[in-house]
């Protein structure tokens, strides 16, 4: 399995190390064709990218990529902010942005004080606990996904059920039907070897990120490797290895609206 593009990777604008520059450079050096750069939306409370910065970064992906000849794509790993699926970028947004990540975080601006408890603190409280989510919020959680995948062109869902509790094959279900690619992390487990293998059974295909933080894990995708290999998975199945790149929704949605 040889890595054709990394589309997970964060910079100092969230909580990233390396530059857009030093990111991209190491993408090279490990003989990536793309990189995206996807810190975190705009709803995250301490982590999150802020719009008045956007142009500022959009400017230093145009010059990593003229510097280095990959292709650097900004993006952004969108906050789930609800069970109505609201994220944080808006089709106003689309101009500046190539690439759409979206994943569920805890410590973000969520669309209700109600999704703030019920969705946000109770999905932390039993996962550092260890209980089994109540059927509330397993439902809560998972319509939370599927409304993000129905109700925006999503690329890329990050880390599935990190944190939180979602019934997985209805998400990849969705996911499959809307285009909307699963993520395989290399950065940590996030699904069983058995809720991986259910997933993948339904069709949907996978891409593989390093959801890296610092310039040396870009491309690291050994964890993530493991697990595909354990399970089963078809390489075939997964649209950024091996020289082929995936077809994203945000840029198909582009060409057709805007």
């Amino acid at each position: 399995m040889l890595l054709t593009a990394d589309y997970h990777t964060h910079t100092p604008y969230s909580h990233g190390k390396g530059t857009v520059l030093e990111n991209a450079i190491r993408a090279k050096e490990i003989g990536l064709e793309q990189i995206g750069i996807t810190d975190h939306g705009f709803s995250h409370v301490i982590f999150g990218v802020r719009r008045r910065q956007v142009e500022k970064l959009l400017s230093e992906c145009r010059e990593a990529e003229e510097k280095t000849g990959i292709r650097v794509i900004l993006g952004m790993e969108n906050n789930i902010r609800g069970r109505s699926g609201n994220v944080d970028l808006t089709e106003r947004d689309f101009e500046q942005f190539d690439l759409f990540l979206c994943g569920m975080h805890l410590v973000i601006y969520y669309s209700s004080v109600y999704d703030a408890f019920q969705l946000g603190a109770a999905n932390y409280l039993r996962t550092q606990l260890k209980m089994k989510p109540t059927k509330r919020l397993l439902r809560d959680t998972t319509n939370a996904y599927i409304n993000a995948v129905k109700n925006h062109p999503i690329d890329v869902l990050t880390h599935l059920n990190y944190l939180c509790f979602a019934d997985a094959v209805e998400v990849a279900k969705c996911c499959r039907d809307y285009g909307t690619y699963l993520e395989i992390s290399g950065k940590k487990t996030h699904l069983t070897d058995e809720e991986l293998y259910q997933v993948a059974q339904t069709g949907v295909r996978f891409v593989v990120n390093s959801d890296a933080h610092s310039v040396d894990r870009i491309g690291d995708i050994a964890l993530a490797k493991a697990q595909i290999d354990r399970v089963g998975i078809p390489y075939t199945q997964i649209d950024n290895i091996d020289g082929r790149l995936p077809v994203f929704r945000l840029q198909e949605y582009k060409k057709r609206n805007l």
